[in-house]
């Protein structure tokens, strides 16, 4: 963790608590410090995994533009507090993903210290989902919460503050290992650290992939050489899906991080609607045979939005899907935006298309991520 972060940071192993993966440590953090009914406020746009189901929490979202690049103010904070008060809500922390998904972007340090004067002012936590930490491969540099809250002082300046922010981590996506399901959970606050490790016991990690990981975390070298190599095969996807998209009219946000693209398809809806968006979706997924997410299953404030994984394609997988993609948009600039009159041919390609997409594709993209590409 000390390296990813650069070595800014002195981590305490009495302070860590493994866990079936960081899907799993997330709810037992939210189990530790909000009682059900109560709230949580979450940035958009945001993975949608479900962290209500059992736990009974409540998410309030801070709503993010595209006008500033999604990024978080500290009005954008206060709205969504005042918005659960309105609703009768007790707010008990916000939970941000660092680098975010689905942006794939860093956080600055300027929202870093946004996030921890309101936690102040409010007297809530900050959890901090860092999965991605370590596939930052373009500046600027990934900064930790925890370096942030040390460059405050807050340790001997805030301790109350100190003792409220919490890590969560794996080893899923920097080092692709997301089979072994091996979370972990960070806090200064010993409370937490006690509670969480009895909770473990429901998703502990196996002896036998503990004792894997530890011999192959030892090498050092390898260890090194590998993320750097990732983060290098990573910069260079990026550039080649960005390059494709920019050929067939398209944008993404500028990002340095993760294994996907924030794409902006706006100018192809046929309103600026959530309804265009999906299906403009289904017209991608059944006529193009390219899946992506779709903005408002990342809880997304704006239609137009689609998440793009690129980390698992091949360079010819990814050539193919951005010449399908020009194509697709070349007819479309022909015959006007996705909800025009199309030919009967077409029609009759389309729907034998859609016959032979099974039904749970439709259910799974349209709800959730891929959990491989979390």
């Amino acid at each position: 963790m000390a390296k990813i972060r650069g070595n800014k940071v002195t981590f305490d192993p009495n302070n860590l608590v493994l866990a079936a993966g960081a899907t799993s440590a997330n709810e037992t953090l939210i189990f530790c410090l909000v009682d059900p009914g109560q709230a949580i406020l979450l940035p958009t746009p945001y993975y949608p995994g479900d962290l209500k189901w059992r736990t009974g929490v409540e998410i309030v979202p801070v709503h993010c533009w595209s006008s500033n690049g999604f990024r978080i103010t500290m009005s954008a904070l206060e709205d969504a507090y005042q918005s659960a008060q309105t609703l009768n809500l007790k707010v008990k922390g916000v939970l941000i993903t660092n680098p975010s998904n689905p942006l794939g972007t860093t956080m600055t340090r300027e929202e870093l210290n946004h996030l921890i004067t309101f936690a102040i002012a409010k007297n809530i936590h900050i959890i901090s989902d860092e999965v991605f930490a370590g596939t930052v491969f373009d500046s600027p540099g990934f900064i930790s919460i925890m370096e942030a809250a040390m460059d405050r002082r807050l340790e001997n300046e805030n301790p109350d503050l100190w003792n409220r922010i919490h890590i969560v981590y794996s080893l899923s996506k920097d080092l692709g290992l997301p089979g072994f399901r091996v979370g972990m959970i960070y806090s200064n606050n010993e409370t937490v650290v006690s509670a969480a490790t009895r909770m473990s016991s429901f998703g502990l990690v196996s002896s036998q992939t503990q004792y894997l990981l530890s011999n192959m975390l030892a090498n050092k070298k390898f260890t090194s050489k590998y993320m750097k190599e990732n983060q290098k095969r990573l910069k260079r996807k990026r550039e080649m899906l960005v390059s494709g998209l920019r050929t067939s009219g398209m944008e993404c946000l500028k990002s340095n991080a993760g294994l996907f693209c924030w794409v902006d398809m706006r100018h192809l809806l046929s309103s600026n609607t959530f309804e265009a968006e999906t299906k403009l979706w289904k017209t991608i997924l059944c006529e193009v045979g390219l899946n992506m997410t779709a903005g408002e299953s990342c809880h997304c404030s704006e239609p137009g939005w689609f998440r793009v994984c690129f980390a698992s394609m091949s360079q010819a997988t990814l050539q193919i899907a951005m010449r399908r993609l020009r194509d697709f948009a070349e007819r479309s600039s022909c015959s006007g935006r996705i909800g025009n009159k199309i030919s009967s041919q077409q029609q009759k390609m389309s729907s034998l298309r859609r016959k032979l997409l099974s039904n749970w594709v439709h259910k799974l993209s349209s709800s959730e991520c891929d959990e491989q590409h979390r």
